[in-house]
């Protein structure tokens, strides 16, 4: 065993503790599979990441991501709080103010700029679902949604859907026991619920059968919102929040350049050491 860089970002906030912490490890090279999940399941957060050498020439390095349960092709708040963790650790860029990382999904672009790290989000894919699955989805959250849910998948698969409110969101009590079977039924990794605001969005997504009852502030899940809005609305910038629900505050940018749709925020390290593995 030898020692390894570690950081613990909080990612979506600029104050520590009230946005998604990662923790990453910025030596993964030489930890097999089986170590990084064992690792992953220790740390107990949402998601843990790797940095490893790129096997693509075109890319900054490779990032290997995991939640408690098992390893994902793509993941939001991890690769914005990465990516943090390694410019804070001296780590210099192919070209300024860019990163290109390589991960299950293929190449992702990010931008790094004063303000936060920003994804270009992968593309996604969207499959429709049954009004069963809209019942089922409306007795697992004990609320009416504003019309059927579809599984938006950007390497991660949402199911995602509208409620009332910011307000009516906010007050959900949801089992966590019906929202596993319900997504597990239609193939998706998790349940992610969005209500309106004026013309705020907040978010609250659920992912109890990978390990994360309810994700603090959700890259993803907001990505998957913001395919779901552009198909509705059309191309409209907003800044979302997530977190309240669980005592945290995040605050999540998105823009939109022709059919590229960025995701970002900021981040600040909590943790900095070492890991022995």
């Amino acid at each position: 065993m030898i020692q390894r860089r570690f950081r613990q970002v909080d990612v979506f906030t600029t104050l520590p503790y009230q946005g998604n912490p990662v923790a990453v490890i910025l030596d993964g090279d030489g930890l097999t599979t089986e170590q990084m999940q064992t690792i992953a399941r220790w740390t107990n957060l949402s998601e843990t990441t790797f940095v490893c050498a790129a096997t693509d020439p075109s890319a900054d390095y490779r990032l290997r991501i995991f939640c408690p349960a098992s390893e994902m092709r793509f993941a939001g708040h991890p690769t914005i709080g990465s990516a943090h963790a390694l410019l804070t650790s001296g780590f210099s860029p192919k070209q300024e103010g860019m990163l290109v990382q390589e991960c299950g999904v293929g190449l992702v672009n990010l931008k790094t700029a004063p303000d936060g790290v920003s994804i270009a989000l992968p593309k996604a894919h969207f499959k429709e679902v049954d009004e069963a699955a809209r019942t089922a989805v409306e007795d697992a959250i004990g609320a009416p949604l504003l019309e059927t849910p579809v599984i938006v998948d950007l390497g991660v698969a949402w199911l995602t859907a509208q409620v009332a409110s910011g307000e009516a969101l906010r007050q959900l009590k949801p089992s966590m026991e019906a929202i596993s079977a319900v997504a597990r039924r239609v193939g998706a990794n998790g349940l992610n619920l969005f209500g309106l605001d004026g013309d705020t969005p907040e978010v609250r997504s659920f992912a109890p059968h990978e390990g994360t009852p309810e994700d603090p502030v959700c890259g993803s899940g907001n990505g998957a919102v913001a395919y779901y809005l552009r198909q509705r609305r059309g191309a409209v910038d907003y800044q979302a929040r997530q977190g309240r629900c669980v005592g945290r505050d995040g605050h999540i940018r998105v823009v939109h350049d022709g059919d590229a749709i960025w995701l970002g925020g900021q981040a600040v390290n909590c943790i900095e050491g070492y890991i022995v593995a």
